[in-house]
């Protein structure tokens, strides 16, 4: 192993004292520094799998992972990323038969629901993969060990070195302009930024999604690296032009697009570095989107692994098993036709469902081992294919949500309860004031992928439209995504009407986050009706803290209403946000004379917190938020007493079982009907 410069993987699947004596065994017949990835303590360095990351750029003799509770893919991946050649990687495991059947504790991570879930597709999955690879060792409880002999493979001969010396050249010889480096783990594309930093005449400059993901480029580096973070270095390019030769940008992938566009004007030349496939995610989808637009870009790629050989028998298998292998985007011009997938076709069509992940990884950066589990085994998952000549070109993936009960729903409305999953659901009870949004039925579109060669053909809109047509038991369809003028026209295109904007931009995309709706039943178009209606009238105030215009027609009619009162009563008699309920406080205060400083001067003279705070003489954020609860009992007391007393009584009983019969105080009025 060591000549060839290979790791291998050796399966210990039995009971778990069983597999304990197992790998002691191995470990003493091996020398080595082993490490051990378990969420069990044990003796010798142990490491519980979410704590893997602040080993990444480690190197390691030996390790054993722990999987007989549950199977942290990430996990395992990264594991595999830091033995060098001539290790072993020992992986235990439930007893083989009863693995499938076996309940899971990493599904607590991914699955919406309450209790822990066995994971039969995946656990199938990766028993085939096992099996069928030709240099896996196999030792299970009753059964002799099955070792196979490694294939003829050329002595080792390091190269992955001389690779990087030579881009960095490359890089330091080249005109002004961007670059752009690619590789899978292990590759050292991290390390050759260092070296071009060392290197380099001139300044650089360096940034990442976070510093800790960074240390491997500050290694190589040393002095001349200089780190900061994306936000902080556009803020100083936009006071004062940066004296730096160079801009190094580690995982670019996964920084907000907007922000990269801005930061890579001020620098002469820049480097972008990203993974095309791994456990974090996969840059594929910031090659096509960002990349192509970039004037002239250079590309670079590094193949040549650094702690082992090309064609490594433990790189295959982890590449294999959670479906690293590389996607080469289908060039279909003919029709396309639609086919629903469900996970248990797994197991009877596994070619068309690892079709569409691919695909969905392609398009997305974020796509990681956490989403195939999820894929293969969380409970609500459906799947809609396009497919043309045999091939996958179009891909969608719903998540089924809603279905409360009433009592639920309006818990999540007042604030007192937030159950796992539900996302576009709860957010409409939660923050744009619609109870009844949990309590339909609906299904979430979570990812949503075309092939490059057939965008804007319509397939996307084909997809949801088949979606709709044969959506029977749904109320709706619904989309959470990062707001763009060309997205929304998209969605806007398909049938969709939106419902709620965010006033902050997300970390993750640069973007407000907006939901839309596509009713389908009665039920739905009330809904959808309801809360367009809201956002048109809440944009005259959500306006005031974006900073970019959004396809929203201002409803200036801006007279409190009854749907206002609930949103009033909520936030001053239950526990509804302060985000959810201004525009609704706003309107309040328009037809009351009392003096009011912490609302008005939050809403009306739009002071930060902090300030607000400082004036008032609170000592912080939740003061501030009490304070804003009073006033607005005060205002509903002035507006109407008698009412305002009723709605404390009925939403006093926060943290109670919510019935039924309190339906009544949301009623189902027209946001425009006057109090």
């Amino acid at each position: 192993m060591q000549r060839q410069g290979v790791r291998r993987l050796l399966v210990i699947s039995g009971e778990a004292e069983w597999c304990e004596q197992q790998a002691a065994l191995w470990q003493a017949s091996l020398s080595g520094y082993w490490l051990r990835v378990s969420e069990q303590p044990a003796d010798g360095p142990c490491y519980t799998p979410g704590a893997m990351r602040t080993l990444l750029g480690q190197e390691f003799r030996h390790a054993v992972f722990d999987a007989r509770a549950g199977f942290h893919a990430e996990a395992f991946a990264a594991l595999a990323g830091t033995l060098l050649a001539g290790s072993w990687l020992l992986l235990m495991t439930p007893p083989w038969r009863q693995w499938p059947v076996t309940v899971d504790q990493d599904t607590l991570r991914w699955n919406d629901g309450a209790q822990a879930i066995a994971t039969p597709h995946f656990v199938h999955h990766l028993q085939y993969t096992l099996s069928h690879d030709a240099e896996v060792a196999m030792l299970r409880q009753g059964e002799p060990l099955h070792l196979p002999p490694l294939a003829p493979r050329p002595a080792w001969q390091p190269d992955g070195e001389r690779q990087q010396q030579q881009i960095v050249q490359a890089l330091l010889s080249s005109e002004p302009g961007i670059s752009v480096l690619t590789a899978p783990r292990g590759r050292g594309k991290s390390a050759l930024a260092g070296m071009l930093a060392q290197h380099s005449p001139g300044r650089c400059v360096v940034t990442a999604p976070a510093k800790v993901s960074v240390e491997v480029l500050a290694r190589f580096a040393g002095e001349a690296f200089h780190f900061s973070a994306p936000d902080a270095l556009l803020a100083a390019c936009e006071q004062e032009a940066p004296e730096a030769e160079w801009l190094l940008i580690d995982e670019a992938a996964a920084i907000p697009t907007p922000l990269l566009q801005r930061l890579i004007r001020y620098f002469p030349r820049v480097l972008l570095t990203t993974t095309v496939q791994g456990y974090e995610g996969t840059g594929r989808g910031f090659l096509l989107k960002f990349c192509a637009a970039l004037p002239q870009a250079q590309f670079y790629t590094l193949d040549q692994p650094l702690r082992w050989a090309q064609h490594d028998p433990l790189e295959r298998v982890v590449d294999n098993a959670l479906l690293f292998a590389e996607n080469i985007n289908p060039q279909i011009t003919g029709p396309a036709a639609f086919l629903r997938l469900e996970q248990q076709h797994w197991q009877t069509q596994p070619q068309q469902l690892t079709a569409m992940y691919h695909l969905l990884a392609s398009a997305h950066y974020r796509t990681s081992p956490l989403d195939l589990r999820r894929m293969m085994d969380a409970e609500g998952m459906h799947f809609i294919a396009a497919h043309s000549q045999q091939q996958i070109c179009g891909a969608l993936w719903l998540v089924d949500e809603g279905g409360l009960d009433a009592g639920l729903a309006f818990a999540v409305w007042a604030g007192d309860r937030r159950p796992r999953g539900n996302l576009v659901a709860q957010s409409l009870a939660a923050h744009a004031g619609f109870p009844e949004a949990a309590r339909l039925r609906s299904r979430r579109i979570t990812r949503i992928a075309v092939a490059p060669s057939l965008r804007r053909s319509g397939i996307g809109q084909q997809l949801i439209a088949h979606c709709a047509a044969d959506a029977d038991a749904l109320d709706f369809l619904s989309v959470s995504f990062g707001y763009t003028d060309e997205l929304w026209r998209f969605w806007q295109r398909c049938g969709f009407q939106l419902v709620r904007i965010s006033t902050q931009r997300e970390a993750s995309s640069g973007c407000y986050s907006a939901m839309a709706l596509l009713p389908v039943t009665a039920a739905g178009h009330t809904l959808v009706d309801r809360a367009a209606r809201r956002l048109a009238r809440d944009y005259w105030w959500l306006r005031q803290k974006l900073t970019q215009p959004l396809a929203i027609i201002c409803d200036e009619q801006q007279c409190f209403t009854e749907d206002d009162w609930h949103e009033a009563a909520g936030f001053a008699f239950a526990r509804r946000s302060f985000d959810a309920a201004w525009p609704a406080l706003g309107r309040l205060l328009a037809d009351v004379s009392l003096i009011l400083p912490a609302l008005r001067g939050a809403i009306n003279q739009q002071l930060p917190a902090s300030e607000l705070s400082r004036l008032l003489g609170l000592s912080g954020r939740k003061a501030l938020l009490n304070q804003w609860r009073i006033e607005a009992q005060q205002a509903l007391m002035a507006y109407d007493r008698r009412r305002a007393q009723e709605s404390q009584q009925l939403l006093s009983r926060a943290g109670e079982e919510w019935g039924t019969d309190d339906y009544f105080f949301f009623g189902q009025s027209s946001s425009s009907s006057h109090l």
